[in-house]
């Protein structure tokens, strides 16, 4: 019995994995201006007909009193009009604080929350960045999911955004 039990954890934790997971690095960058304000950013999945798949990171000023951070996020367009008016602050493991300069990792797997269970197909990932006293700046990314093979794909943003980096693996 204990020679069974020993065999079946040894070949559970060697079994592959068999979800998908898509590892993100997010870019802000330096800034030399009179007034810095940390961006608001969204990032979203999108299906080919523009549709939300999946929000997985909005960042915005969260301690401002009385949730007045929220009413920024209009200020970030396209997520506002495809998905962020319908939403309700904050969103339990997307929705966190503004990022300082520099780079950011965000890594989800198929099969778990934001991702969720995201169907076979071709989508875009979008990266939406907008800045009190800046400037907005959105950067688009195709992929298709889930992937044949490891694949590392970029988008190279000019103001707002530095460079996006998206490593999707089988």
């Amino acid at each position: 019995m204990r020679r069974r039990l020993i065999v079946a954890v040894c070949l559970a934790v060697a079994a592959p994995a068999f979800g998908a997971d898509m590892n993100l690095t997010v870019e802000i960058p330096t800034l030399k201006v009179a007034e810095y304000h940390r961006p608001y950013v969204a990032v979203w999945i999108e299906r080919e007909d523009h549709t939300v798949a999946a929000n997985l990171a909005v960042w915005y000023d969260v301690k401002k009193a009385d949730g007045e951070g929220t009413k920024w996020l209009k200020d970030m367009r396209q997520w506002w009009r495809r998905s962020g008016r319908e939403q309700t602050m904050p969103i339990d493991g997307v929705s966190g604080a503004t990022r300082p300069a520099g780079q950011h990792q965000l890594s989800f797997s198929d099969g778990k929350p934001p991702l969720g269970t995201l169907a076979p197909g071709h989508y875009e990932l979008v990266v939406e960045a907008a800045r009190e006293v800046g400037g907005r700046e959105m950067q688009r990314i195709p992929f298709d999911w889930p992937s044949a093979k490891p694949t590392h794909l970029t988008a190279q943003g000019k103001d707002e955004l530095g460079l996006i980096s998206l490593d999707l693996n089988p």
